[in-house]
């Protein structure tokens, strides 16, 4: 069988996320319309009768860092790569023009002295396109291939052309005992995920990129029931106002998203406590 370690490397909101979620059928990496949205990699891990696949999901190579939160992220995709990586794949957006952002990637990219798989990424979006900007770069790459994470085009192609990279090896990870893929971070890291993700997608531009959710107990129940307590910080007073909604509506609808995508992973009853707090410095604390 064969069997590898794939990072997957790639400026903010090219679609890294919703690619390794569409490659396993399920929630691995949160999602939203926002930048920057993974804070550290994970992995999950695709098996099918060819062998076995570990994907990494590095957060976004950005340019600037104009906050300690982002300093922390930026080094962590070429930490990534300095490992055990077998393969990289480099996916880019066609539809946003190459930029001083996409050329920092290119060269962290450069310095992988491993198998490349260049992944041009939202092929279902026509216009605008910049793609011979980054066609031109295909020479650079074992393999060119265009799909679309979103609409889960093409991703049997790029399935099989990372078996074809891969060295020939005995599982990484047993996954006999696991019910879904295995994840490096814990419940409580994937529940504030969560929670974090449906924060983002209710609030969208109303509320800058400074917030972030805690999960600080889970506790179950003798009826079975999950009890979330959880609290989503922002740094100022202003944001608060916007995450908690005119009486709680805002705090409400992100509640409610969270715990039903929770009830549906967890296949049970969840009860979720989630309250807002001001924490000017927790972008140095978490």
């Amino acid at each position: 069988m064969k069997a590898g370690i794939v990072a997957i490397v790639g400026r903010p909101n090219t679609g890294k996320s919703t690619l390794v979620n569409a490659l396993l059928k399920q929630k691995v990496a949160i999602t939203s319309p926002k930048p920057q949205t993974t804070r550290f990699p994970i992995q999950a891990v695709y098996e099918d009768s060819r062998g076995q696949i570990i994907f990494v999901d590095t957060p976004g190579i950005f340019g600037r860092t104009p906050d300690v939160l982002s300093k922390k992220i930026n080094p962590s995709a070429e930490e990534v790569l300095s490992g055990n990586v077998d393969l990289l794949i480099y996916l880019v957006d066609h539809t946003r023009e190459r930029d001083f952002e996409e050329n920092k990637t290119l060269g962290i990219v450069r310095k992988a002295l491993i198998p490349k798989i260049l992944v041009i990424n939202k092929m279902d979006v026509e216009k605008p396109s910049h793609i011979a900007q980054y066609r031109f770069m295909q020479d650079e790459f074992d393999t060119t291939i265009e799909i679309s994470a979103l609409k889960e085009k093409n991703l049997k192609n790029l399935v099989d052309a990372i078996f074809e990279k891969l060295p020939e090896r005995q599982a990484i990870i047993d996954t006999t005992s696991m019910v879904q893929p295995s994840l490096t971070f814990d419940s409580k890291t994937y529940i504030a995920e969560i929670i974090r993700e449906k924060a983002f997608l209710n609030l969208r531009d109303e509320v800058p990129y400074t917030t972030t959710a805690v999960v600080d107990s889970v506790t179950e129940r003798e009826n079975g029931t999950l009890y979330i307590r959880a609290r989503l910080l922002t740094t100022e007073d202003k944001y608060k106002g916007m995450i908690v909604g005119k009486g709680g509506s805002m705090i409400r609808e992100i509640s409610m998203a969270a715990r039903k995508e929770l009830e549906i992973a967890g296949n049970r009853k969840v009860f979720l406590e989630l309250t807002v707090e001001v924490d000017p410095h927790w972008m140095g604390e978490y």
